[in-house]
């Protein structure tokens, strides 16, 4: 063998050893770019506004460029983490459950807010005749998306718990596709009543944005786990202890944090595990959402 074709060869297996040993690492941001997305329980516009402080303190705490990238509906979320085209998602507590089926459980969970420990949804209406989920029979009703924790699955849970299917006994079952968006459904009359998560119908009070005199709550779900930050499962440890960190560390009481805090409608950050969402599983499995 000549001396060329033996250099050849041994680059060829330096090469071939670069690549498996790329593809037992872990996987850093690529081109120092953090790409984060969430899934659209609002209008598109608010979600940019709620990440555009904390994208900044991320870039601080990271050291990467942080892109915000929306997408259209819940699903696109779970594929694009399943895909490595984003690295970190808000979830809601059924869409992580969805992407630890998607991605054979390596999708993780880091942080929740402490408010979504205990996460609460709340059913409203306009009709004067509705005071309790019993008097729902016959009427129209307005969830939000479909793969909506706080929209859809847990209040379809307590629903089906207080002996009421929505397909069976409700005159029509609509989703609206965002919280905001039920909101504006029941003040309109599109439907009689709906669902939202308490979280969202508290902020629209105090912006002004609902007529309560019109639209009330007449009834709120029992507490369960929500949402979170879910990480790639691929992503470089490293940067995954900084993500975390980084959220643990934020404080309302810290004039640098308190419109990142706001935004977020949290009071502080804790780390959380798959575990709390083995509920949400459950349910989704008894709603007939996941096979």
């Amino acid at each position: 063998m000549t001396l060329s074709a033996t250099r050849r060869l041994a680059l060829k297996g330096a090469l071939a050893c670069a690549c498996a040993a790329a593809f037992s690492l872990p996987a850093l941001a690529a081109d120092n770019v953090l790409r984060v997305s969430a899934i659209p329980d609002e209008a598109p516009t608010e979600l940019q506004r709620k990440f555009a402080p904390l994208g900044k303190y991320l870039e601080a705490q990271t050291g990467l460029k942080v892109v915000f990238t929306p997408v259209s509906d819940y699903a696109a979320v779970v594929e694009s983490l399943a895909t490595r085209k984003i690295d970190l998602a808000w979830l809601g507590g059924f869409t992580y459950v969805q992407a630890k089926i998607r991605t054979t459980g390596t999708a993780i969970p880091i942080v929740q807010r402490e408010e979504d420990a205990k996460f609460t949804s709340r059913f409203i209406t306009a009709d004067p005749a509705i005071k309790g989920l019993a008097d729902l029979k016959g009427k129209t009703f307005a969830f939000g998306a479909p793969s909506s924790t706080s929209g859809s699955l847990m209040p379809r849970f307590f629903l089906q718990q207080a002996g009421l299917n929505p397909e069976k006994d409700f005159k029509n079952v609509a989703f609206s596709g965002a919280h905001d968006a039920t909101v504006a459904f029941v003040a309109a009359g599109k439907a009689e009543a709906g669902v939202l998560n308490a979280s969202v119908w508290d902020k629209l009070v105090e912006q002004k944005k609902v007529d309560t005199d019109k639209v009330r709550v007449f009834a709120t779900t029992p507490p369960y786990f929500d949402y979170n930050w879910t990480v790639r499962g691929d992503l470089d440890p490293a940067l995954v202890k900084k993500l975390t960190d980084a959220f643990l560390k934020l404080d309302p009481a810290n004039p640098e944090h308190k419109e990142i805090m706001a935004l977020q409608r949290a009071s502080k950050f804790i780390p959380t595990r798959k575990e709390n969402y083995d509920g949400i599983e459950k349910a989704a499995q008894s709603a007939g959402l996941l096979k």
